[in-house]
């Protein structure tokens, strides 16, 4: 929520953006470690697949918001990292398909030429 407030010293006006505080769920990664949600990690990580393309910060936030919308919505203790991959690389998918490609790289494990190749052609096929 957005907010325009005044300081009672000096009188500027100025903005203050609120969040509700939420408790999240710890994170199962794949090692079966837990940790606490860090919506600045998925941002992160946004930041560096969408690095020189024509994406917006405020495309970002969305893909974050999300990403926590989900989680809020099934209301468990624990949830799965790859629960959260997926919401994250379905809503790059239709954004840009170069940011896509370049976060299924790292979280997919496309890690051969032929690999990539193929989830390349997939998003052709996907486009007729």
């Amino acid at each position: 929520m957005r907010r325009r407030r005044e300081c009672k010293d000096c009188k500027r006006r100025f903005s203050t953006v609120e969040r509700p505080v939420l408790t999240h769920p710890l994170i199962v990664k794949k090692d079966k470690r837990r940790e606490e949600f860090d919506r600045q990690k998925i941002l992160s990580g946004l930041r560096i697949a969408c690095a020189r393309r024509p994406v917006s910060v405020k495309d970002m936030e969305h893909i974050a918001d999300r990403v926590e919308y989900v989680i809020q919505k099934r209301g468990r203790a624990e949830f799965h990292s790859r629960a959260i991959g997926d919401v994250v690389v379905e809503e790059l998918r239709q954004l840009d398909e170069v940011a896509y490609i370049r976060y299924a790289i790292v979280y997919l494990g496309l890690d051969d030429l032929e690999a990539i190749r193929k989830e390349i052609d997939a998003i052709r096929e996907q486009r007729r």
